[in-house]
């Protein structure tokens, strides 16, 4: 029988998932092959169930869980449900009949891997951190390939494709579209804009820095800041500033025009999760990067070091960070505009292959060997 999809993409939980997902979507649609043909699968708890139902790809979220690496409650649930998610997902493949099943990692990703592995489905994990996770690591040992972000990987297979990253970045004039979007966001023409991200959840330890900077830069009437501070932070986040005797100050719980931020943006202070070191470097933007320290195996550092090694960036170990800190470089940078310039000359740079097109290419030769 033929396939009723050509491509089931799988994966999520948060944002550093899921939009690599819809990326992949959107490049596959983009070479040819319809929206429908192109099936999402991931879980009931992430934040697919919110970004997925504006998109015209059919989806499915199942009821997985991550095992966590401490002691807690919920993975006495997690084989009982891996199982169980598992088995749906057998089903809606069954249904489905895709001609490639494509990993994006996260533990959404494996109830659906697994279930392409038994089914003899072709299977392309997709990795965009220089450490891989471990679902990507577990799958890539069944895959027919992978797709890796970063020339060296030691996952089985690999090839070098760069990583999954939305069309409207991938195809974005920062400068052409600077005022349009300033004018979006509601941000000034003639201030030096900081955005901040901490990742879709948000992140404290950034949150904090973040306030006292805007404290020390207070009766600046040059700069504005957007600052993303996670949903989870939004009810108790400082009142926001009008810039009218000082420095501009807004507060977004989750960011819905971050292609907007990204082309208004002077500046962005971030984590270092992969999607967004790769959005970074594919438009080309200058960035002081926080790895977060609690990510498994120190990945976050590592992500942080492809941009930071080659002068797109300026790294900073989250125990250095501080208000003053950001606060004195971004005064630098102010300063300095010749240094940001060379810096998002780097960035771009960096983000050729993301913007190269190998990956929808290497997924559509899998997909059509079937």
């Amino acid at each position: 029988m033929q396939p009723t999809a050509f491509a089931v993409v799988t994966g999520g939980g948060t944002s550093g998932h899921v939009l690599p997902a819809l990326a992949i979507a959107d490049a596959l649609v983009a070479k040819g092959h319809r929206p429908d043909e192109i099936v999402y699968i991931g879980a009931q708890r992430g934040i697919e169930t919110r970004l997925l139902p504006p998109t015209p790809y059919p989806h499915h979220f199942l009821d997985v869980v991550g095992l966590q690496r401490r002691l807690a409650l919920s993975n006495v649930a997690f084989p009982f449900k891996l199982v169980r998610a598992i088995a749906g997902a057998r089903r809606l493949l069954r249904e489905l009949r895709p001609a490639v099943v494509v990993s994006v990692g996260g533990y959404a990703s494996f109830p659906a891997t697994f279930a392409a592995r038994l089914m003899r489905i072709p299977v392309v994990v997709v990795s965009y951190d220089r450490l891989p996770g471990l679902a990507s690591r577990v799958s890539a040992r069944f895959a027919t390939t992978s797709a890796v972000a970063f020339e060296g990987s030691k996952l089985p297979r690999a090839q070098y494709t760069g990583a999954p990253v939305r069309r409207d970045l991938i195809v974005l004039d920062r400068s052409a579209a600077r005022a349009s979007s300033r004018a979006a966001l509601g941000l000034p023409v003639d201030r030096f804009v900081v955005a901040v991200f901490g990742g879709s959840l948000g992140s404290k330890v950034l949150n904090d820095a973040v306030l006292q900077m805007v404290d020390i830069l207070g009766d600046r009437t040059d700069i504005a800041v957007r600052h993303i501070v996670g949903d989870r932070f939004l009810a108790g986040a400082a009142a926001e500033r009008t810039g009218e005797r000082g420095i501009m100050y807004t507060v977004v719980g989750y960011e819905e025009q971050m292609v907007q931020v990204i082309a208004a943006a002077d500046l962005m202070i971030t984590r270092a999760g992969a999607s967004t070191i790769a959005e970074l470097s594919t438009a080309g933007v200058p960035a002081i990067i926080i790895p977060w320290a609690g990510s498994a195996d120190d990945h976050q550092t590592d992500n942080a070091r492809i941009l930071g090694d080659v002068g797109a960036a300026t790294v900073i170990a989250e125990h250095d960070v501080s208000g003053a800190r950001l606060a004195q470089a971004v005064a630098d940078f102010i300063d300095d505009p010749a240094s940001l310039t060379a810096m998002a000359a780097a960035s771009y740079a960096a983000g050729a292959a993301h913007r190269s097109g190998r990956l929808a290419e290497l997924i559509d030769d899998v997909g059509s060997r079937r």
